[in-house]
């Protein structure tokens, strides 16, 4: 297979023969001096079994998602291979983000103490550069730089509120407060827009019933147990 792109925790791949995308799941996290956060934008360490793990919970969300009529890029999944297949979709270089409460960056930003609800949601799109550090993007920009076209910015929105529903109503049945969390958008030729790359425990942060917040690798555990049981 050729490598389109190699990132962090996965790489995307397109069969030259059958013309079909895959991505590979890595066993690498996130994180920072061996400390794992969805947060951060580098490599912290490798988990074995990591990349099985986030593409079998990848797959369960995904399926969640399409029940609900929320349009994602998955096809189907090779577990054993770690292979995900997908569309051949667009995908600009942004970050869409939800929180419910403040964390993370937000903090960082703006002086704010961790933990204060949002109702509703609060809502922001991030521009994907690393060297910039990950800044936030309106929509304005997003077309004078040619990554939107008008309309696009705020279906993406209309689309990440409800997968946040769909997240946040499953993580509660395992005892968990979806925090924040973010994903990205791909567009098909027709620009038909779907929600792309993963949906892992790399792309939310929560809380459990003692407040404490799990790193992606102890959620992990928890969401693998629950599909596995089904």
């Amino acid at each position: 297979m050729e490598t389109i792109y190699e990132g962090k925790t996965k790489t995307v791949l397109k069969d030259e023969a059958s013309g079909d995308y895959f991505l590979f799941f890595k066993d690498d996290a996130t994180g920072e001096n061996g400390v794992f956060d969805p947060g951060s934008n580098t490599v912290g360490g490798s988990v074995s079994g990591k990349g099985k793990t986030g593409l079998a919970i990848s797959k369960y969300f995904f399926g969640l998602m399409g029940a609900k009529g929320i349009p994602t890029h998955y096809l189907d999944a090779d577990l054993d291979k770690r292979l995900m297949r997908v569309r051949n979709v667009y995908v600009p270089k942004l970050e869409f983000v939800l929180r419910y409460f403040t964390a993370g960056s937000m903090c960082r930003r703006f002086t704010l103490e961790p933990g204060i609800p949002f109702d509703p949601p609060y809502l922001e799109v991030t521009l994907k550069d690393d060297g910039q550090g990950d800044p936030l993007i309106s929509e304005r920009l997003c077309i004078m730089k040619g990554l939107l076209n008008e309309g696009e910015y705020r279906k993406a929105l209309d689309l990440l509120v409800k997968a946040g529903d769909v997240l946040r109503s499953e993580l509660k049945g395992l005892g968990l407060t979806l925090i924040d969390f973010k994903i990205e958008f791909g567009f098909d030729e027709n620009r038909n827009i779907y929600i792309a790359d993963e949906i892992t425990p790399d792309i939310w942060r929560v809380k459990d019933e003692t407040g404490n917040i799990p790193n992606q690798i102890e959620c992990a555990k928890l969401l693998l147990n629950k599909i596995n049981a089904l």
